[in-house]
């Protein structure tokens, strides 16, 4: 049961999270949406996406895909595959969808499921969050979450290599 309801959350294509969306929408559901690597889960991004998900009815988490976080974290990157990342977040009570994007950014996904909310952590202003102009043109609004601090999957990399 709880293995099937973790996979419902993973959506393999665009197109079928946009369908879903519009479903939510129609009955009346507000959208969240942030991403990220999500590379090791720790409390940062517990008490991060628990906040993000109190700002609507459901939340949507686009996920960099492998070669995606290589790309912005470098070649060591990342430590945990994409594959069990999706799992260990949608895995979560409070998540309600769960995508991988290989792109820089997630615009490309922003703009196809027009979140009613769009959030990002406390290193971003509402001026460098991709997608803030266009969640906002489209009625929306653009939150930043504060960061949890003393946790952070760079600091926690930092500890293994260095004990």
């Amino acid at each position: 049961m709880w293995k099937q309801k973790i996979e419902s959350k993973i959506f393999k294509t665009k197109e079928l999270l946009v369908n879903q969306v519009d479903e939510w929408k129609e009955s009346g559901h507000k959208i969240v949406f942030t991403n990220g690597c999500f590379d090791l889960l720790h409390l940062g991004h517990i008490d991060y996406l628990s906040s993000t998900a109190d700002l609507a009815d459901k939340l949507i988490i686009g996920v960099n895909s492998d070669a995606s976080v290589s790309r912005l974290k470098g070649d060591s990157r990342p430590i945990t595959k994409q594959d069990t990342r999706l799992v260990k977040l949608a895995s979560m009570a409070f998540v309600d969808a769960v995508i991988l994007f290989d792109e820089q950014t997630p615009l490309t996904l922003i703009k196809s499921i027009t979140p009613n909310v769009l959030a990002k952590g406390g290193d971003y202003t509402i001026d460098t969050i991709v997608g803030a102009e266009e969640v906002i043109n489209a009625g929306g609004s653009v939150e930043v979450i504060p960061f949890l601090d003393g946790h952070s999957s760079s600091s926690i990399i930092e500890k293994i290599k260095n004990d």
